[in-house]
């Protein structure tokens, strides 16, 4: 079975021809399909409208993949009416698990009703809500054997350390805890290292709410539209809302007093630090400017991503400064989204290579396949094998070059993705939101006022 492909070690995984890799995606592909169809129920009425039929590759599959929207599909009415029962019946067309039965006496919140869903098996993240609207990966202790080992050992082609086995301090920061997806990764991962989440030591000891993510998304959304007087908001979440936009106008004086006071606890100890590029640029030109260096012990290890998210005026050689500023001699990173549980590491040549249970697929500006051959640029569509009790689908935001041929000198195999990733929704004169002709149009938006209708 494909989740089985993640308790390999990397150097089996890249060492698979190319071919077995093909077929072995393309047969797993059609039973996945064959199975999860009857037992998720958006996925069944996406075909249905479709008029899609098993035996098709991946390629031909693109109608059935789902596009961002799916997993922010529910009316926005149910939080704001606390509406939990409607809000777990629409989860529920998106998750084999069966979620109806479960009881929500005292569900009060985003939070408790996420709290209770992972009482019942399931391992709920959501984004930042920066659109209005949270999204909800509807993944489960199912998957979390593969996807803990996927990560595990990405890591480790990454930096050539398991950290299942070594226990490194782990600078990071975010927050201790809280469902946003990154945030429960992190925390997730921590307890599953050596030394678990206790040796973690992020930025903020504090958790993050989804109320208030999702709150902050709402009223993002209002202000553009000119309705913000037309909002009910729970006063409880008003006073967490200043809070949070108080510890965000301290940040950059926060993550410095952070990050000198446990660069002078560890001095001289080997470390793994993950961070944005911004923060972390920011922290080395500030450290330039106070004379301070770090003095970790050899070994240490940066992990680093993000882009460069409201810093418009970074200096052209701000990477190689951050790594002085830490003397550590190689920024690592990695590239992936929350909706696939499969991370590309980045090789010593800065390309990123999916492992075998990740397949990507390039589209074209109709949404349809490109050639797997030579160099293309489009939209990346990805197919998780990792994803057992959800539909393993999805059509990105993202803008990638593709390399299909030819060696990589670090050794990795193909398919490798250039580092110069943009979102859709960075690009002048583009439209990120709306899937166009991946299938029909009506058949798609069908299916979206299906999906979103409870």
């Amino acid at each position: 079975m494909p989740e089985s492909w993640a308790q390999l070690s990397f150097e089996e995984l890249f060492a698979l021809p190319a071919r077995d890799v093909e077929e072995a995606q393309q047969g797993a592909f059609a039973l996945r399909f064959e199975r999860l169809r009857p037992e998720i129920e958006a996925l069944d009425k996406l075909a249905t409208r479709q008029g899609f039929t098993a035996g098709r590759s991946v390629e031909e599959s693109i109608p059935v993949f789902f596009d961002h929207r799916v997993l922010k599909s529910y009316p926005l009415s149910l939080i704001e009416n606390g509406q939990y029962d409607r809000l777990t019946k629409w989860l529920q067309r998106l998750t084999t698990h069966d979620l109806v039965g479960i009881q929500l006496d005292g569900v009060h919140s985003l939070d408790s009703w996420i709290d209770r869903l992972e009482a019942h098996e399931m391992i709920v993240g959501h984004s930042t809500g920066t659109t209005g609207k949270l999204s909800f990966v509807p993944r489960s202790r199912t998957e979390w054997p593969a996807w803990s080992a996927a990560y595990f050992e990405m890591l480790r082609a990454l930096t050539g350390v398991d950290f299942r086995k070594v226990q490194i301090p782990y600078f990071t920061a975010g927050y201790r805890s809280g469902h946003q997806m990154m945030v429960k990764m992190q925390k997730l991962f921590a307890e599953a290292s050596e030394g678990g989440d206790a040796n973690r030591y992020p930025l903020y000891e504090s958790s993050i709410s989804a109320d208030l993510l999702s709150l902050m998304g709402r009223i993002r959304a209002a202000e553009d539209r000119g309705e913000l007087d037309q909002l009910q908001i729970d006063p409880r979440l008003l006073e967490e809302r200043q809070t949070l936009i108080r510890a965000n106008a301290n940040r950059e004086q926060d993550m410095e007093a952070w990050f000198t006071k446990l660069a002078e606890e560890f001095r001289g100890r080997r470390v793994r630090i993950g961070g944005g590029f911004a923060d972390l640029t920011r922290l080395a030109l500030k450290a330039e400017q106070d004379g301070f260096h770090c003095e970790f012990a050899p070994g240490s290890i940066l992990i680093a991503g993000g882009g460069m998210k409201g810093y418009r005026d970074a200096p052209p050689d701000w990477e190689e400064r951050v790594k002085d500023f830490l003397g550590i001699e190689r920024m690592h990173s990695h590239y992936g989204m929350s909706e696939n549980m499969g991370q590309a590491p980045q090789c010593e040549a800065g390309f990123f290579h999916f492992f075998p249970y990740t397949r990507p697929v390039l589209l074209d500006e109709d949404f349809v396949a490109l050639p797997r051959t030579g160099v293309q640029t489009g939209r990346l569509a990805l197919f998780d094998f990792l994803a057992q009790t959800y539909w393993g689908g999805f059509i990105s935001g993202d803008r990638v070059t593709v390399h299909w041929d030819g060696d990589c000198r670090c050794g990795w195999p193909n398919p490798r993705i250039d580092r110069q990733i943009v979102r859709f929704s960075e690009l002048a004169g583009v439209e990120d939101d709306k899937l166009t002709c991946a299938g029909t149009v009506k058949a798609y938006s069908d299916f979206m006022d299906y999906v979103g209708a409870i």
